[in-house]
């Protein structure tokens, strides 16, 4: 055994050893064969140290040499040197138990190499490789189950053979998986089950240049008549081609607001049947998408400048005729060239816009405007109730004066609560929805704008189909039930 140690050591480390090779000496011949008997029954110097108590790591080291090597033959050219045999390719077993003994219990790399009669340089150089590759990297060539295959024999003809088939089906596959995402604009990780066959046959159409047809069918599990019929499918002629023209022609006159569910109301007017079904598939196809709405920011409420009144509608906006239950509110319209504000009068009954007017400012002409275009065209006996929120425009003495005056009967939201009046609110999110949101203002002038708002009311009131009133515009539908606008 050889006890190497640093330069300037000195008398320290020569003390040191002389304690060692006293406390070996102290050792029986008894407990040193106990030791070699626990060693070969666990086959760890660390768990013998352990179960025994003793001796030190670095004489058990020596013990384990001594019954396993024979005497060593000396020369004076070189250091003396193991004449233990041992295969030339460790086997892998052999390899992990190494790498486990020296990194993970922490046993002495030298003095494990010298147990096994391999150096230091192969235990990194099996570690390196295991790091890097796993413990495939350690194997050697008899390890491997199908054995080494010898150039030009039938089994390493096959075996490339097999190789190739296979990277030639995942070749395919990732082509298939790329094709379903750039064509067919399926997510990633789309299951190719539930594809229907006319996309099949496109993506098979995409890639039969460069695998042969009948691997393709197989692939995506697609007969040869399905394919051949799509294909078939795919060079008639589009028997909804006209019904796709009046579809986009609907939509872009009624301000690119309508959903299917109108524009199959407004086809039906013009004698084209389509199942609402078809219509939606033709709009999504066309890509036909109706703007989302944005958050409504304006807000009239000043306070509780005037005692409030209470809410007598509750939230009812039914009405079995005209003029029993209006609804009124202002909301802001804000474009470059500045904002517009707009306060209608809307009618419970059908939700027509009885009147509006449209300004500037939310001010109290804009409102008391409106109130009294509203009030001219009431008939003998006709109160409707007048639903508001707290705005101030509805607390101000000249709203409140004009209420009196035509016996109408006010009635108030709760404080910043929305729903008390949400038809209204209805009404302005719709309508922002249909000719506001999505569309540039940058060069409309504020009287054009205003123009813009008053054709959109007109044709909201005469022409826009409502489908809770069978298709029909409210306007429409009064003419309809026999009653007066």
């Amino acid at each position: 055994m050889v006890y190497s140690h640093n330069r300037g050591c000195g008398r320290k480390a020569g003390q040191v050893w002389a304690v060692i090779r006293e406390q070996i000496t102290l050792f029986t011949d008894a407990k040193r064969i106990r030791a070699l008997q626990t060693y070969e029954d666990t086959h760890s110097v660390t768990e013998t140290i352990r179960v025994l108590g003793y001796p030190g790591r670095q004489t058990m080291y020596k013990w384990i040499r001594e019954r396993n090597q024979p005497k060593k033959m000396k020369s004076s050219a070189c250091r003396s040197k193991s004449t233990v045999s041992h295969p030339r390719h460790p086997s892998v077993n052999l390899k992990l138990e190494v790498l486990h003994r020296c990194f993970e219990l922490g046993e002495d790399v030298k003095s494990v190499s010298e147990e096994i009669g391999y150096s230091r340089a192969s235990i990194y150089t099996w570690r390196r490789k295991y790091l890097r590759k796993g413990m495939t990297a350690l194997m050697n060539p008899k390890d491997d189950p199908r054995g080494r295959l010898v150039p030009g024999t039938a089994s390493s003809s096959e075996e490339i053979n097999e190789l190739k088939s296979e990277m030639k089906d995942l070749r395919m596959q990732i082509d298939i998986l790329k094709e379903t995402v750039n064509v067919l604009k399926k997510d990633p990780g789309v299951d190719q089950k539930i594809l229907r066959n006319q996309e099949k046959a496109v993506i098979i159409d995409a890639l039969k240049s460069k695998y042969s047809l009948p691997d393709l069918l197989a692939a995506l599990r697609c007969p040869h008549s399905s394919y051949y019929y799509q294909q078939k499918a795919l060079k008639r002629q589009d028997k909804y081609c006209s019904a796709r023209e009046q579809i986009q022609a609907v939509f872009e006159e009624n301000h690119r607001c309508y959903g299917y569910r109108r524009i199959h109301a407004a086809l039906r007017k013009e004698g084209l049947r389509l199942s609402e079904k078809v219509v939606r598939r033709l709009m999504k196809q066309e890509k036909l998408q109706v703007t989302v709405k944005k958050k409504r920011a304006y807000s009239s409420y000043k306070g509780e400048i005037t005692p409030a009144v209470p809410n007598i509608i509750q939230r009812n906006f039914h009405a079995d005729l005209p003029n029993e239950k209006w609804l009124t509110d202002i909301t802001e319209f804000a474009i470059p060239a500045g904002k517009v504000y707009l306060s209608p009068m809307i009618d419970c009954f059908d939700g027509m816009p009885v009147c509006w007017s449209i300004g500037t400012a939310p001010n109290a002409e804009l409102a008391n405007s409106m109130l009294d275009d509203a009030i001219s065209h009431l008939k003998e006996g006709e109160r409707p109730v007048i639903h508001t929120d707290r705005g101030c425009h509805y607390r101000w003495p000249g709203w409140i004066g004009r209420m009196e005056k035509a016996h109408l009967q006010r009635s108030m939201s709760k404080k910043g609560c929305s729903p008390d009046n949400s038809a209204c609110e209805g009404f302005f999110g719709r309508m922002k929805t249909e000719m506001f949101y999505g569309l540039s203002w940058m060069d409309v002038s504020i009287d054009a704008f205003i123009q813009i708002i008053d054709n959109y009311m007109i044709w909201y009131r005469e022409e826009r189909i409502n489908i809770s009133l069978g298709g029909m515009s409210p306007l429409e539908y009064r003419q309809n039930m026999g009653l007066s606008a």
